[in-house]
């Protein structure tokens, strides 16, 4: 094979290929996203619409049917639903898979731009579904020396500060799409209209809201232009303070002008509260932090967690800065274990290899591949745009068994070669030119049946394509490293690193002006030269000093392995005459196992992706709907309580209403919908966790009114597995 032939005949060149191929692969391997699974996509889009104060019938008639007539029409659609609820719509589509949801995005909002809905309802939201559009850390602010509940000036201070000050740091960090504050309680102007006066002076709500309308304006006025200048004019006339608001001129009655203040109480006062949060029983505000969409979750934790220190040490005396959730905690534990067992794996290769082949050159050379063929992976990966994560790395790991089977093949040829009295430079030539087309097939047909899966539809294709990707990029990989640079060393194998053949004295070059410009140089140049050879003598004294050392403590193992071949190979030889001599019963006891096995599927569970203990689950709650926040919370409150008692339970966090929670999921929301996350001490086991969420189970089901559902945070979730219509 010509690629094979030039890869014997420049050394240099296959060794400085490679050499690039490691520099740029650990560049791209530096820059590569690390995530806990592949970009999922899922082809749905959820139109949010708020109609504040609306009934859902309302909600249904005025918002919710117009909008599914708009975009019922969308290209690619295969179903629409709706969830009416008091005061929300969510209109869910559902798209073909392969859709551009991109574009189909474009088309649904050019549908909503041209869509007539009331006046007071707020423009629809289009919402997308992304597992990594969960936040990313959850931080809690609290009162360090809170010993009850906290006051209204406390609780709009928390709120106060998390907005204008925490919120405007975090921001600012690099990889931060979003940080938003839940909880606590928020400011505003409550007018409170006496209906009584209104109605004996004959005025209605109407005049009131245009004249406060009117009254507080701030907007462009235009330009003046004169011979000097020119000016933007500007209106300004806000309230500034309450009695502005109390003195506002409503209108005349009888003579008399009727002010704000004759008809209506105007107060500072507090928002509606749309949650409240609970930090282990005390009550906190909320950060949720949300990392851009090509950010590297773990690194923008780490980010955030390196500057948490100088946050808290800017706090207000008396506050408290809580790490309550950290996402990339999981995600670095998860990729960790996959990188040990694919080290762990290559590590085991080499053993078998050497316990095998008993020869460290040759081990040294198969080795060489398992390293270079995942670092010219991660150069194919950071082209596709391929994140570390839980399935490009178990690709990496399943691959690594597999990468040394080429360079195994060649070196076995090149070695037979060699036992016919070849050189090693034409041993390496013919070896790896006569198996060449054989471990060229024999790699096109591993990867016919890992590259298909790049094509599969839905959720399945989605999360196995990195995996695909990768598998088939490292075997391509180490393909040509079995062509190329394991032939090159391999033809290597007998040359001595230092050269001691007898060459001819150089001519003394003439002592002209030249002489003595270059002498300096040819000085150091022969220094650098001396230095080199005595360098590579002593790496090869080590060389042979560690193969005898290898030798000699891996003699008696390698006799154990080599008896234990010996006795497998005769015990096969002999299985194999029983076998041809009784071809019949062979052939009905291989359909016979084959028919049992097939017997146990049914047993077997079924899953995309497998359940997995990260040491904390949460306790979902659903009141009657129209439940007062305040019930939600004093039922959340109870349950954090029961959970406080267990031994093995570290901290809780609970959630009652959404508040300013991102979620697509039209089934959470309102003011009767809590969640109360439970996280279990370090090192606590899977029965642990059932033990608790067994006590936890039981304290909901003691509660009247209330249903709970008691599970995992999961790596993601698209629908419940049964519904019934």
């Amino acid at each position: 094979m010509k690629l094979v032939n030039i890869a014997v005949a420049r050394p240099v060149t296959v060794w400085m290929f490679a050499l690039g191929i490691i520099i740029f692969g650990l560049v791209a391997m530096s820059r590569l996203a690390v995530n806990l699974l592949p970009d999922l996509s899922y082809p749905t889009l959820t139109i949010r619409t708020e109609y504040n104060g609306a009934a859902p019938a309302e909600v249904e008639q005025l918002v919710s049917k117009p909008i599914e007539e708009a975009v019922g029409i969308v290209k690619g659609i295969r179903r629409v639903e709706s969830v009416s609820r008091a005061g929300r719509s969510d209109v869910i589509m559902e798209f073909e898979w392969g859709t551009d949801m991109d574009l189909a995005g474009l088309e649904v909002r050019e549908k909503l731009d041209v869509l007539f809905l009331p006046l007071d309802v707020k423009k629809p939201l289009l919402l997308r579904f992304n597992p990594n559009f969960d936040p990313i850390v959850r931080l809690a602010l609290s009162r360090s020396d809170q010993a009850g509940s906290l006051s209204a000036a406390q609780q709009v201070a928390l709120r106060t500060y998390a907005e204008e000050d925490l919120r405007r740091q975090m921001e600012s960090l690099a990889g931060v799409a979003a940080v938003r504050p839940d909880g606590g309680l928020q400011q505003e102007v409550q007018i409170l209209i006496d209906n009584e006066k209104l109605a004996q002076l004959k005025l209605d709500i109407s005049t009131v809201n245009r004249r406060l309308t009117e009254q507080n304006i701030n907007q462009a006025g235009g330009r003046l232009e004169t011979g000097a200048h020119d000016y933007l004019v500007r209106t300004i006339n806000q309230f500034a303070t309450l009695d502005d608001m109390r003195n506002l001129y409503v209108a005349t009655v009888n003579g008399s002008h009727v002010r704000l203040s004759d008809i209506a109480e105007v107060r500072d006062a507090f928002a509606d509260r749309q949650s409240i949060t609970y930090v282990n029983g005390r009550e906190a505000i909320e950060i949720a932090v949300y990392k851009e969409g090509d950010a590297n979750t773990v690194q923008v934790a780490q980010t955030l967690l390196n500057r948490l220190d100088s946050l808290k040490k800017s706090l207000p005396s008396g506050y408290e800065l809580t790490l309550v959730y950290n996402q990339s905690t999981f995600i670095k534990n998860a990729i960790d274990e996959v990188k040990n067992s694919a080290w762990q794996g290559g590590l085991l290769a080499m053993l078998v290899i050497y316990l095998f082949l008993r020869n460290v050159w040759t081990t040294i050379i198969i080795s060489v591949s398992i390293p270079l063929s995942v670092i010219a992976t991660f150069n194919l990966m950071y082209n596709q745009h391929i994140s570390l994560n839980i399935m490009s790395l178990g690709g990496i790991a399943l691959a690594i068994g597999m990468l040394v089977d080429n360079a195994i093949v060649v070196l076995e040829n090149i070695s037979r070669y060699r036992e016919q009295g070849y050189s090693a430079l034409e041993a390496a030539k013919k070896g790896a030119s006569e198996v060449s087309m054989a471990i060229t097939a024999s790699t096109l047909t591993t990867v016919a049946v890992f590259f298909p899966l790049v094509f599969v539809d839905g959720v399945a294709g989605q999360l196995f394509k990195d995996q695909a990707l990768t598998v088939t990029y490292a075997l391509l990989a180490s393909l040509l490293v079995a062509l190329t640079l394991i032939p090159a060393m391999a033809a290597r194998e007998t040359t001595n690193v230092v050269a001691t053949a007898s060459v001819e004295a150089p001519v003394a070059p003439r002592k002209n002006w030249v002489y003595w410009l270059t002498l300096p140089l040819r000085l150091v140049w022969r220094a650098l030269s001396t230095l080199l050879r005595g360098l590579l003598l002593v790496l090869t004294l080590l060389w042979r000093l560690l193969s005898k050392v290898c030798a000699t403590l891996s003699y008696p193992v390698i006799q154990v392995v080599q008896q234990l071949l010996q006795m497998c190979e005769r015990a096969y030889r002999r299985l194999l005459r029983g076998a041809l001599q009784q071809r019949g019963l062979v052939l009905v006891a291989t359909l016979a196992l084959t028919a049992l096995s097939y017997a146990l599927i049914p047993r077997l569970g079924f899953d995309v992706i497998p359940s997995m203990s990260q040491g904390e689950f949460y306790v979902e709650v659903n009141l009657p709907v129209g439940t007062a926040i305040e019930h939600t919370d004093r039922v959340l409150k109870q349950l954090a309580g029961v959970a406080a008692e267990q031994s093995s339970v570290d901290r809780s966090y609970a959630q009652a209403g959404t508040g300013q929670q991102m979620t697509v999921d039209p089934n959470i929301g309102g003011s009767h919908w809590g969640r109360l996350n439970i996280v279990l001490k370090q090192g606590s086991s899977s029965a642990d966790e059932q033990q608790v969420m067994q006590v936890m189970r039981l304290a909901a089901a003691a509660l009247p009114g209330v249903t709970a559902k008691i599970d995992t945070p999961q790596l993601f979730s698209f629908s419940t597995p049964l519904e019934i219509e």
